[in-house]
């Protein structure tokens, strides 16, 4: 994928049987999205301490400030499924395991590289939320001193009453799922799954600056 996060200015469910299906019923739209909002308020304190560290910090610290949060956050396993598509079910299961190790690295390293610094700015979750068949989305934004907002909204989706991001959306409308898509397919396609793993062990290394082999 390219680099999804933009710098600076412009960056910056399976049914669980009738039971569970009545205590979801139950549950308040409102206290959904409260449920729903939580990983990404932990996503955001987490982003918050990165920034605050900024390059002062080495990068494989800042690394493993966030590493755990994304974890918790992010459903990387059903991301990556998406990303893949067809081609998932051809990858041997030692591959599928090796290429969710680097994706997870990649990931963070991503969030790392991008909130690098703070100057002011802070990360707020808005009141806003709207459903999506069946997942929830978080709208966010970053606040600069300066310069305008940017949004960035976070599809969520529950799997046993634990929610996690299945997709971010820049500006509430490009698709971070979409944009990695295109860049990983094409590389399955003409090298494969090794050439992909390859591909994204070079980016961590560029976006640490060569501390994350």
């Amino acid at each position: 994928m390219p680099n999804y996060f933009p710098r600076r200015a412009l960056l910056r469910a399976s049914l669980a049987g009738l039971a569970a299906a009545s205590l979801r019923a139950a549950v308040s739209p409102a206290a959904a999205a409260s449920d729903a909002a939580a990983p990404i308020a932990a996503l955001n304190v987490a982003l918050t301490d990165v920034m605050k560290a900024g390059k002062d910090a080495p990068f494989p610290a800042r690394y493993q400030t966030l590493a755990p949060v994304v974890a918790q956050s992010f459903d990387l396993a059903a991301i990556l499924r998406l990303v893949v598509g067809p081609h998932w079910a051809d990858i041997p299961p030692e591959m599928q395991t090796a290429l969710l190790a680097e994706f997870h690295r990649f990931t963070v390293a991503s969030y790392v590289a991008n909130f690098d610094d703070n100057s002011g700015e802070r990360l707020e979750i808005l009141p806003t939320t709207h459903v999506v068949g069946g997942d929830t989305v978080i709208e966010t934004r970053i606040v600069f001193p300066k310069n305008d907002p940017v949004r960035i909204d976070y599809v969520m989706r529950e799997n046993d009453g634990h929610w996690q991001v299945v997709d971010v959306l820049l500006d509430g409308t490009i698709s971070r799922v979409a944009v990695q898509r295109s860049d990983f397919r094409h590389i399955l396609e003409t090298g494969g799954p090794q050439a992909l793993i390859t591909n994204l062990r070079k980016k961590i290394s560029a976006l640490s600056g060569g501390t994350l082999a």
